[in-house]
């Protein structure tokens, strides 16, 4: 196993003798050719019996399949994943060849997330729901995003959005954010699975746990001072929502959770922060933008799992449809990633859960609920 862990030095003038560093990356898993051959049969196994990842049969079985099917180790570091909100623990992982994927069936990338054909995307979502299940959590959609639009979403580049702060985008720099951050009921976990990354994107990862514990920068972040608006697929009016003010940083202050979109708090001229909240933001964000691990560039096949209380992510800017091959720019399909998102508790949910739906949040802002 290939993995990249937090180390301890010893220094005799400390306490116990121990300095502990904090995480700086993700820790990186690389999958073996038999694990890889393994999680390909189940996906293609699972189809055949339940022919969609969305059927109420397989959800209600997934825990009880991610552990008794999954290869022992990739359950064993996600259910980890799962349970350590230390300051030892990054809040990601990086799957490295997790699945093999053919580009020939894939076909084309399609000109939007409108034209991806589900029946490709099958057999992948069968695999990423399982590795939610073994977290565990359960996949979830959100109205918020495409008005639900199903468990599995493809995020592709699209023309008319590309200087958008959206997963669309592609000529500006995507900044990193927590997934909703402008909800009180986001996602707890997501994965984004890569099936094309020709362009060679790099992605981009932001752990509140790379700052020292006694950071005074955070301090701040503790007051229920700050508003968020919705994110960039909201036109200007609809986004500013009801101007709810939240904390940055919540939960224990020793070991914080973060609700943060930089784009949408930061640079969004019409979120309407106080003087304060702003200046707050901004000398966070400057400390914030010098730990963002960008080194990873994910292949086709490479999974990133994510807590989405611990880490925010972003992406490079890059030109869609192209690579560079020594110097020059040539045509290639475009880069093509598939999101899940999940949820640790259902009941939790319920109160902004569609009536007939307990999968779909139907949250619009900051507790706000779209009418079912």
């Amino acid at each position: 196993m290939e993995t990249q862990l937090l180390t301890a030095t010893i220094n005799p003038e400390t306490h116990n003798n121990i300095v502990y560093q904090p995480p700086m990356e993700p820790a990186v898993i690389t999958i073996t050719s038999d694990e890889r051959a393994e999680i390909t049969r189940i996906g293609k196994a699972l189809k055949n019996i339940y022919g969609s990842y969305e059927n109420p049969k397989y959800i209600s079985m997934l825990h009880l399949n991610a552990y008794r099917i999954l290869p022992e180790r990739i359950a064993s570091e996600l259910s980890l994943l799962g349970t350590d909100f230390s300051s030892n623990q990054y809040g990601a992982l990086v799957l490295k060849g997790l699945v093999s994927v053919d580009q020939d069936a894939l076909g084309p990338t399609p000109p939007s997330w409108r034209e991806m054909e589900q029946e490709r995307m099958m057999e992948y979502g069968f695999i990423s729901s399982l590795l939610h299940g073994a977290v565990p959590s359960k996949p979830v959609e959100y109205f918020a995003q495409r008005k639900g639009g199903g468990l599995l979403h493809a995020i592709i580049p699209e023309q008319d959005m590309a200087w958008s702060q959206t997963g669309a985008g592609s000529k500006t720099e995507l900044f990193v954010h927590t997934e909703d951050a402008f909800l009180f009921n986001a996602a707890d976990f997501l994965s984004f699975l890569y099936l094309r990354n020709e362009e060679q994107v790099p992605s981009m990862l932001y752990s509140i746990r790379s700052h020292h514990k006694d950071d005074p920068v955070l301090k701040a972040l503790f007051e229920p001072v700050y508003k968020c608006p919705k994110d960039a697929n909201y036109a200007t009016d609809e986004a500013i929502g009801e101007g709810v003010h939240t904390s940055v940083l919540y939960g224990n202050r020793d070991a914080p959770f973060i609700r943060f979109d930089a784009a949408e708090q930061i640079y969004n001229k019409e979120a309407g922060q106080s003087p304060e909240a702003l200046d707050n933001l901004k000398a966070f964000w400057q400390e914030a933008r010098q730990l963002i691990y960008s080194s990873f560039i994910p292949e086709a096949g490479d999974m990133i799992f994510v807590n989405n209380h611990l880490c925010a992510h972003g992406r490079n800017a890059f030109l869609a449809g192209f690579r560079n091959e020594n110097g020059s720019l040539v045509p290639c399909e475009r880069r093509l990633m598939l999101r899940m998102m999940s949820k640790t508790s259902l009941i939790h949910i319920q109160s902004v859960a569609h009536p007939a739906n307990p999968y779909l949040v139907m949250e619009e802002h900051y507790g706000k609920v779209y009418e079912a």
